[in-house]
């Protein structure tokens, strides 16, 4: 089964939008890039990790274009690579570009494989994860049972319960 890891929007300045998603959300940055297809900034909320990036032209964009401001795709940490493309196909999903690398030494080497969902939406796969992503989290603790209400207002839920409404003055001394 696949993790929902990843998630990329294509944004005119990366490094504007890391300050903006550091400075609102607490993300930290855990890299950037400069590659054929885009310049950016990786950050990670210590579970996810969130590609900013600028394409350098409209090929490597994708159908959306270089000039596109949104979400551009999001990508799966998956067990298998070749089995999750075989289910991907399965199911509708085409191939758009990137391999696996097959290096003698099965060095973690990181890469993307990309696809088209059925509706164009472009998903990517990886088996080696990206910066600052975790595969497998553990859930929090239940959160704690929610704080006794105080005795007038259990008395008014119990009365508007049963069809009955509490007069203005009994309303007024119930909430003091």
């Amino acid at each position: 089964m696949g993790k929902l890891r990843h998630i990329a929007l294509s944004v005119p300045d990366p490094w504007k939008a890391a300050a903006f998603f550091q400075k609102a959300f607490g993300m930290k940055k855990v890299g950037e890039t400069d590659s054929v297809l885009a310049r950016g900034v990786y950050l990670t909320d210590g579970t996810i990790n969130m590609a900013l990036l600028n394409y350098k032209n409209d090929e490597m964009a994708g159908h959306r274009g270089k000039d596109f401001v949104g979400i551009h795709h999001f990508g799966f940490w998956v067990d298998d690579v070749d089995q999750a493309r075989q289910n991907i196909e399965a199911s509708g999903g085409k191939y758009w570009m990137g391999e696996v690398p097959r290096n003698s030494d099965n060095s973690n080497v990181f890469y993307e494989v990309k696809f088209h969902d059925p509706n164009g939406i472009v998903v990517d796969v990886s088996a080696h994860g990206w910066g600052g992503a975790l595969k497998d989290v553990v859930p929090a603790p239940k959160a704690a049972a929610r704080p006794k209400l105080r005795a007038a207002a259990v008395k008014r839920r119990v009365a508007t319960a049963k069809g009955k409404r509490a007069k203005p003055k009994a309303r007024a001394k119930a909430r003091r």
